[in-house]
């Protein structure tokens, strides 16, 4: 009886188990001395998964030098602060998807996640926006204006109000750079058009490539369990495939992140039949998907948590 099914009489001889491996075995594959990595720092084309690996302390042995080349790559090759980056994400890595605790699902009122939050705004009558609509104007504030508009604003104004002079002079030479470079060919406007033509793409595809591993889960308030639980119902993966590895950067196992978030994105995939043996043992759900039932689940979860304020919110 249970989830792990009756593996007495009745089963088969074909059925064989799934091997199980210990936590010391797992933690094998979380060496930032592995050989592949001298590989992979040579084919790294994506500059926000490149900061994103500094970030996570992935690179260097020695922690200090991972944040000194932190700083240099967001700020001075992405015009963003690692402060800000560090206090954000971290925040989502101890806490995903939890309400006031995860950055990533405060949603300025503009969207409802889940199915708690849609059922409260429903029952106080909260409607700031047509949130039964929801997963229709996703595609003209979501993907369009997270990154050229909103977190742009936020990384600016949290540099300047918590005095991060450090990060602001990173910042601050990105621009130079940039517009150094092409304000001869463009003029002023046209480089400035280019910017944020940059970040308009570049937000279309941070968005996607996020959110599908996250905000298609359990989006709640503190469920108060235990950490390894807590990891798996807020994250689920994406299929292996060459151009799922490339497109997301190999954070397609997005488990596998978020259990050891200091390990070399490359070596996820050797880690992933030891993580899915270890739930198969102890009865937790490792939720894995095809890349476009992944995309697709984002508008289908932001469709569901409308209905449920809409109920909610004709419910007298």
């Amino acid at each position: 009886m249970g989830k792990g099914g009756n593996q007495g009489e009745g089963a088969t001889e074909r059925e064989a188990p799934m091997p199980t491996f210990s936590w010391e075995e797992i933690q094998k594959h979380n060496l930032r001395t592995d050989r592949w990595l001298v590989i992979d720092r040579k084919v790294y084309n994506i500059t926000k998964w490149l900061q994103h690996d500094y970030g996570h302390l992935s690179v260097y042995k020695k922690s200090l030098w991972n944040h000194i080349v932190h700083k240099f790559v967001i700020g001075h090759i992405k015009g963003a602060s690692a402060n800000w980056w560090n206090h954000r994400h971290f925040q989502h890595h101890a806490k995903p998807n939890v309400f006031q605790k995860d950055p990533d699902v405060n949603m300025l009122h503009l969207f409802v996640l889940g199915e708690w939050q849609p059922i409260e705004y429903g029952k106080k009558k909260l409607k700031y926006l047509p949130y039964n609509h929801q997963h229709e104007y996703f595609f003209l504030i979501g993907p369009p204006l997270l990154i050229p508009m909103y977190f742009q604003y936020q990384i600016i104004m949290t540099m300047i109000v918590r005095k991060d002079w450090v990060d602001l002079a990173w910042a601050i030479s990105y621009y130079i750079r940039f517009f150094v470079t092409y304000i001869p060919f463009y003029g002023v406007l046209g480089a400035v058009l280019f910017l944020n033509f940059i970040r308009f793409l570049e937000s279309h595809w941070f968005v996607w490539v996020t959110q599908m591993n996250h905000i298609v889960m359990e989006v709640d308030r503190e469920p108060y369990r235990d950490w390894f639980s807590s990891q798996l119902s807020a994250t689920c993966n994406v299929e292996q495939s060459f151009f799922n590895d490339w497109f997301s950067g190999h954070l397609n196992f997005q488990i596998e992140h978020h259990l050891f978030p200091t390990m070399p994105r490359h070596n996820f995939h050797k880690v992933a039949p030891l993580v899915k043996s270890l739930c198969a043992k102890h009865g937790i759900r490792y939720q894995e998907k095809p890349l476009l039932r992944a995309l697709q689940d984002i508008v289908g979860s932001l469709k569901k948590s409308g209905e449920l304020w809409l109920d909610a919110y004709l419910h007298k």
